[in-house]
């Protein structure tokens, strides 16, 4: 299923004497790129939560995920001084009033500030009890955030299935109109040769050579068969069941090479301005695509 890279997830619950917060959201990233915000306290947390948003299947875009936990019942943690840095710290908040000429303004609450005076000592069982507490919020949020990942990417395919019909729509119009371009271009050819030689003596069987290999150079029907070759490509990763957003984006360069090199070929006008449009659709698709997982 085709995923949006844009959406946003959140869940609360009360569990486990824990007023638990999880917001989910991500933007347009070319890799995978998680960032979590979580209570100093709770920090332990962060790889469990990576591994499970990994094992979730989100797989490209750059993810942030926010945990609030608040404490409501007795969490047994105990919190202890740590005198050493405490005393290290004071003293040069004090040497940095008397250097600089600054108010000694040193108060408990302007040194408490500096969380690492603290030692943060938790039972041994707390980290398991914890993620257990945090998983059921989690799992709802994520839930959240990944439907709207599949409703924004159905929106999206839609979107770009719309303009790759117009595309093949485009493409065919060229090549009826290649059919008798060939023929069109041949005679030209044969015409000016003729007319440069005049009443020259003219090998028929030569000039028929290389009237045919000069209009050869300009047929379109290998690039033809090509871009046909690439719109079943790009529905077989579109309906695909895993991240489609950088493999339409490598794909639709080579769909871009075989339209430039029918432009360059081209010496109908008509389709010409045919693959101005197409080129049109191309970059409209693949801005699309920036937003695909």
């Amino acid at each position: 299923m085709m995923k949006s890279m844009t959406a946003f997830g959140r869940a609360r619950k009360e569990i486990g004497g824990r007023d638990i917060l999880v917001e989910i959201k991500s933007v347009n990233g070319r890799y995978i790129d998680y960032t979590v915000k979580l209570p100093r306290l709770f920090g332990f947390l962060e790889d469990k939560i990576k591994s499970y948003l990994i094992a979730r299947g989100i797989a490209r875009g750059k993810v942030e995920i926010f945990v609030s936990i608040d404490v409501l019942e007795d969490s047994g943690v105990s919190i202890t001084l740590d005198h050493a840095y405490a005393s290290s710290y004071i003293a040069a908040l004090r040497q940095l009033s008397e250097e600089f000429g600054l108010p000694n303004d040193i108060t408990t609450m302007s040194v408490a500030n500096n969380h690492d005076i603290f030692a943060v000592k938790k039972a041994d069982d707390d980290t398991e009890r914890e993620w257990k507490n945090v998983l059921p919020v989690l799992e709802e949020a994520t839930n959240t955030f990944i439907q709207a990942r599949e409703r924004e990417g159905a929106n999206l395919k839609a979107d770009i299935l719309s303009k790759r019909a117009r595309v093949e729509t485009l493409v065919s119009q060229i090549a009826a109109l290649s059919k008798n371009d060939a023929k069109s271009q041949y005679a030209k050819i044969e015409a000016r040769v003729r007319q440069f030689l005049k009443d020259a003596s003219i090998d028929e069987s030569r000039l028929l050579t290389e009237c045919a290999l000069a209009a050869d150079k300009i047929a379109i029907d290998e690039e033809l068969v090509r871009l046909n070759s690439h719109f079943k490509a790009f529905d077989a990763i579109v309906e695909a069941d895993e991240p489609a957003g950088r493999k339409l984006d490598f794909l639709l360069q080579e769909f871009n090479r075989e339209a430039n090199t029918i432009g360059a070929k081209a010496c109908n006008s008509e389709i010409a301005k045919l693959v101005v449009e197409i080129k049109s659709e191309l970059e409209k698709i693949r801005e699309q695509i920036q937003n695909i997982e």
